[in-house]
């Protein structure tokens, strides 16, 4: 993809996105719509703007938290995706598990933690790496997995050992899986902090729309949420960058094939 077509994509992204709140706001407005109900954004940004101030602390909090946990939740991740990618009986023996556990809601698992732990900034971090460690399991032990085992086969005909085969083959095949799992595992972990937050924490985006909920302050909860929208993006967009930097060997392979 050249430079001038990468650019025009992200014309059209942002154009898509002021059009959509474009809608927004004048859907507000024609149809008299209570700003209790759904305030329209020009409102919400104004909001943060104004309370920046007394949100930033609230969003350091939370950024923090969700990094710390994200953070351990990849280490543990891969840790276990090679484990998983590699040993067929460690497969058949740990998917199952991992699966039941993925599919527990993550809001009944905070209140075991609150328990354990305490309320507070703990909590948080393990339910935002319990709610990202998946995708990261699943993409890397698949990214192992699916290796061309010709392509080993060359390689130990030509006197590779195991670990010269996983350095040169098996891990550059698995970067494209394990940054495409960042970006989803990143967003996800977010999810798991604010949610932890609005259950037992004083500090935190999710504590600050509690709060703004209960005092039907809604302005100031979109706020909150659009604060998280913007987080979430600027995290995503620093991991694709990454990506291109590293894997992007494997998105000029794709394009060549899409001619």
């Amino acid at each position: 993809m050249t430079l001038s077509q990468r650019s025009l994509d992200h014309v059209k992204s942002a154009s898509f996105i002021v059009l959509l709140f474009l809608a927004w706001e004048v859907s507000c407005v024609l149809f008299g719509i209570s700003p209790i109900v759904l305030p329209p954004p020009s409102t919400v940004i104004s909001t943060l703007i104004v309370q920046m101030p007394a949100l930033w602390p609230h969003i350091l909090q939370t950024l923090l938290t969700t990094m710390v946990g994200f953070l351990l939740g990849m280490v543990i991740g891969v840790a276990l995706g090679a484990i998983v990618g590699v040993s067929r009986t460690a497969y058949n023996v740990a998917y199952p598990l991992l699966v039941g556990f993925s599919s527990i809601p993550k809001v009944a698992v905070v209140p075991i933690f609150v328990l354990w732990f305490g309320s507070g900034t703990l909590p948080a971090i393990l339910t935002a790496l319990t709610t990202c460690i998946f995708p990261i399991v699943v993409n890397v032990a698949t990214g192992l997995a699916t290796t061309e085992p010709e392509m080993e086969d060359v390689l130990k005909a030509l006197g590779a050992n195991r670990s010269q085969v996983f350095w040169n083959v098996s891990l550059p095949r698995t970067m494209p899986y394990f940054f495409a799992s960042l970006k989803v595992a990143v967003t996800l972990a977010f999810v798991g902090t604010v949610l932890s937050e609005t259950v037992a924490a004083n500090r935190g985006i999710g504590t600050v729309m509690m709060m703004a909920t209960a005092s039907f302050d809604v302005p100031l909860a979109f706020a909150g949420l659009l604060a998280l929208a913007l987080l979430g993006i600027l995290l995503y967009a620093v991991f694709a960058v990454i990506e291109q930097r590293i894997c992007g060997w494997a998105n000029r392979k794709q394009e060549f094939a899409l001619g």
